[in-house]
């Protein structure tokens, strides 16, 4: 990984999961694959490892979908890190807020969001490999 932290990931909230998965699947040609024992769908828009689930031509991402859990959530764009705890000190130390606290995620790794100053929410990933 290089100094320069990546846009890797993204997250689409949805009311209902059927109709978003259609109007991607329909309009994109995008494909879904729920995670176990999470209301959680990887979304799948470029060919990508089996193992690390990165996708394998250069410039492209994948994402997720869930559940939208409060009214005007937005479509969230994630970060890969080399250290979610440094990283969340950086946000605080510059102005930003933690808004969703460091958890793990299964054996994949850990998640966070944070606000940025201008009240932008992000999301910053750390993986567990």
């Amino acid at each position: 990984m290089s100094d320069i932290d990546s846009v890797t990931h993204f997250e689409i909230p949805y009311e209902d999961r059927s109709r978003a998965q259609k109007f991607y699947r329909d309009v994109f040609g995008w494909q879904f694959a729920a995670l176990p024992d999470m209301d959680y769908h990887m979304v799948t828009t470029a060919e990508s490892d089996p193992k690390t689930m990165m996708p394998k031509a250069p410039g492209t991402i994948n994402g997720g979908m869930m559940a939208r859990h409060m009214p005007g959530e937005l479509p969230v764009i994630v970060i890969s890190v080399r250290s979610l705890d440094e990283h969340l000190r950086k946000v605080e130390e510059s102005g930003g807020k933690i808004v969703l606290p460091r958890k793990q995620i299964g054996e994949y790794g850990f998640y966070a969001r944070v606000s940025d100053t201008e009240g932008n929410v992000v999301g910053v990933w750390q993986t567990a490999w």
